[in-house]
């Protein structure tokens, strides 16, 4: 089990490096997180939903991605709330300090997933969330020592060197952790060092002598992280410096963003500059188009979006012929009116949509959780995503369909062709798709990325990165 001493210290990419590295060994894998917390979450083809890093997780593992991979999924909806997913389907909804009380009656739910993959593997990689070292959560912890006790399972602690304090936060963990916890862990690893690896090797001592723990190995900063996809929304970087030739893209970062991920294919193409635009800055008056992204909570967003101005500079961006492209809840968020009668989203039960397109959207309490294959209509090229909604959506636009996905057919067209959305999540990430879909905002323009061969070459890259700088045959003896 891999755990941090804090968030984002790059506990989701190592394990999914340590995926690839140990298949590339012939042995079959298992990324495994007991508890995670993310609005960017994928459909799994036994029909539920896991974090997006532990997708990733098991593409680096080459196997298909289960529910028992991430037993439990919070996904925020306000500062205090979550929706809780277990095994892969909706839960119920609980405030912080309740389901503080609730993960304890969770922790069977994770105990038989973890069992399952178990039962067909020869190694499970489990990450932990957030730090060991947050005491005050410790009682009905399933996220950390909780489930490492329950599990038996030995632990190794990650320090990251690039924010500072890395001796303190290592040393200080030990400190912090009960005698029965501080026994599991069998060691720690030095994640994303900048410059000469010598000049750490004194702190490396001290925290050895300090801890007691062995050193797996310093790994150094490893740039094309930022390229493979991301599951936390803190980590969306500012693209600046567009050339002429570049076709720009603004996405505004909302409230509760989710999914971001459906843009990194984008992103991988050098002739487009993607840009997240963060609250207090207008969307570009430069961008080719806006793409409205999903969200936790599309109605209180709406408000988010109106509250930014950024109603408004959708609205000059169309009248100079600019293009809006909305998905799942930005789909939403594009129709005439928004309606809740049951409260799913806990907000006012009606809400006025930006009017874009000539839709009407119904919250319902049952979730359309579901990989679909189709066309997309306007180039008739393939396109495979999964949708992720709870709410039925019609109107007159939606006889201008954008997607065939063969039962049914998905999304809605403006008359004048400039405003368009659709359910579909990861409707970009076809190659083919893509490089159509571009050329519509810029005819002239070369071939694209091959996205799908560009993230295994990362994979690949990682593993052989970590295999370089890290004792992974003392990491492999001690989960044996």
């Amino acid at each position: 089990m891999l755990q941090g001493t804090g968030s984002d210290v790059g506990k989701s990419l190592l394990v999914a490096g340590l995926c690839r590295l140990f298949s590339n060994r012939g042995l079959m894998v298992r990324p495994f997180k007991p508890q995670n917390m993310s609005n960017n979450a994928a459909v799994t083809k036994d029909g539920g939903e896991i974090g997006r890093a532990q997708w990733l997780q098991a593409r680096a593992a080459r196997v298909e991605p289960t529910v028992h991979m991430n037993p439990v999924l919070l996904k925020p909806q306000s500062d205090i709330g979550a929706q809780i997913v277990v095994q892969g389907r909706v839960y119920g909804t609980a405030g912080a300090t309740d389901y503080q009380t609730l993960k304890r009656d969770l922790l069977a739910a994770v105990m038989d997933s973890y069992r399952h993959l178990q039962a067909e593997c020869d190694l499970v990689l489990v990450e932990g969330a957030g730090s060991p070292a947050e005491v005050n959560l410790r009682a009905g912890d399933i996220a950390n020592m909780g489930f490492a006790r329950e599990a038996n399972c030995p632990v190794i602690l990650i320090g990251d060197i690039d924010r500072g304090g890395v001796i303190a936060s290592l040393v200080g963990t030990s400190e912090l952790l009960e005698p029965e916890d501080r026994e599991l862990v069998s060691g720690f690893l030095i994640n994303k060092f900048r410059g000469d690896l010598s000049l750490f090797d004194d702190g490396y001592r001290i925290i050895e002598e300090r801890t007691g723990w062995r050193g797996f190995g310093t790994l150094p900063f490893w740039l094309d992280a930022a390229k493979l996809p991301a599951e936390d929304a803190v980590v969306l970087e500012q693209q600046t410096g567009r050339n002429r030739k570049q076709i720009h893209i603004a996405v505004p970062m909302l409230s509760r963003i989710s999914n971001f991920d459906d843009f990194d294919p984008l992103k991988a193409e050098v002739d487009v500059l993607l840009e997240f635009i963060p609250p207090g800055r207008p969307l570009p008056r430069t961008t080719d188009v806006i793409i409205l992204p999903g969200t936790k909570s599309t109605i209180a967003d709406l408000e988010f979006l109106r509250s930014q101005g950024w109603d408004r500079d959708i609205e000059v961006h169309l009248r100079h012929g600019g293009r809006v492209l909305g998905i799942c809840g930005g789909y939403q968020m594009l129709g005439q009116e928004l309606s809740d009668p049951d409260g799913i989203e806990g907000q006012a039960p009606t809400a006025r949509g930006l009017g874009l397109l000539d839709i009407e959207t119904i919250f319902t309490t049952d979730k359309r959780l579901v990989e679909v294959t189709g066309t997309h209509l306007p180039t008739g090229k393939p396109v495979h995503g999964y949708e992720m909604h709870m709410g039925r959506t019609g109107g007159p636009d939606c006889d201008r369909p954008l997607l065939d996905l063969g039962s049914h057919r998905d999304g809605a067209c403006s008359e004048d062709g400039l405003a368009e959305g659709c359910y579909l999540h990861g409707l970009f990430a076809d190659d083919a798709f893509r490089t159509a879909w571009l050329r519509q905002l810029q005819p002239e323009r070369a071939a694209g990325t091959n996205y799908q061969g560009q993230v295994d070459r990362l994979l690949d890259g990682l593993a052989e990165h970590m295999q370089k700088h890290l004792d992974i045959e003392g990491l492999l003896a001690t989960a044996r």
